[in-house]
């Protein structure tokens, strides 16, 4: 069974950093694209960051590119998101996603297993 677990959200002030984990078990991540999501409170889930299974180049939105760093570490089955320079527009509940083996994640369509999300407020 796919369990996908995020851990290190929480409240912090504008321009505070903080880092996001990921935790897979059940599969083999180094064969999943894994990405994350995340959804302001009253909007829809919007795809942030994708990395490729073999930790090639991620992407970024553009929303959160110059901020935001997404990586992985394969042996550990774990991915990271990186936050610096945290915006109030950056609260939102942030979301663990992994896609068919060998595959890409354009949209939530494409996200297999999801985590259960972890919450992030961003102060003015």
């Amino acid at each position: 069974q796919v369990q996908l677990v995020e851990s290190g959200g929480g409240l912090v002030q504008a321009g505070d950093s903080m880092r996001l984990s990921c935790a897979a078990s059940g599969i083999n991540a180094s064969i999943h694209t894994m990405a994350w999501f995340r959804q302001p409170p009253g909007k829809e889930r919007e795809l942030i960051a994708r990395i490729p299974w073999n930790g090639g180049s991620g992407w970024l939105t553009n929303s959160v590119k110059g901020r935001f760093a997404i990586s992985r570490d394969n042996a550990k089955n774990l991915m990271y998101l990186e936050m610096n320079s945290l915006k109030p527009e950056d609260t939102a509940t942030y979301y663990c996603t992994s896609s068919k083996p060998f595959q890409g994640i354009w949209s939530a369509a494409d996200a297999v297993d999801w985590g259960q999300g972890t919450q992030v407020t961003v102060s003015a």
